[in-house]
């Protein structure tokens, strides 16, 4: 169980894992090492944990990760705090681990919105993946 709510940026990562010739846990790598890049472009450091997908700062869990795989496609993707009412979380067990605290930007005193650190985890996938474009929304963004 997880929450989307205001304040959050959520990433859909389409992509033909055969394609990339990646395998799914190399997809989850990606995504925890962009954002954990992302992070300290604004001073903050974090860590990837094997255990409990995602990316943590401090034990908190700042971004977390969803992924379908469906003939070799990967479907979802991540969900990163930026600058939102965490209070639903404290109603579920984030991603089925009890006790588990979250965090958000604002609470490390980073002040941006949801595009700004859109833009910087997609020039970091760019930068993963080698790839020239990335497909933000309706627009193509290219990075």
């Amino acid at each position: 169980v997880t929450y989307h709510g205001p304040g959050q940026l959520v990433m859909y990562v389409l992509f033909d894992l055969r394609r990339l010739d990646i395998g799914i846990r190399a997809l989850v790598d990606v995504l925890e090492n962009i954002t954990i890049t992302g992070l300290k472009q604004y001073g903050l450091s974090a860590i990837a944990r094997k255990d409990a997908p995602g990316v943590y700062i401090d034990d908190k869990k700042i971004a977390s990760l969803g992924l379908r795989v469906k003939k070799g496609c990967s479907y979802h993707g991540l969900s990163m705090n930026i600058d939102m009412d965490l209070t639903p979380f404290s109603f579920i067990n984030p991603c089925g681990y009890e006790g588990l605290e979250v965090t958000q930007l604002s609470e490390h005193g980073v002040k941006c919105t949801t595009s700004d650190f859109a833009a910087v985890l997609l020039h970091e996938l760019k930068q993963q993946l080698n790839y020239c474009q990335l497909k933000l929304g309706p627009n193509t963004l290219h990075v």
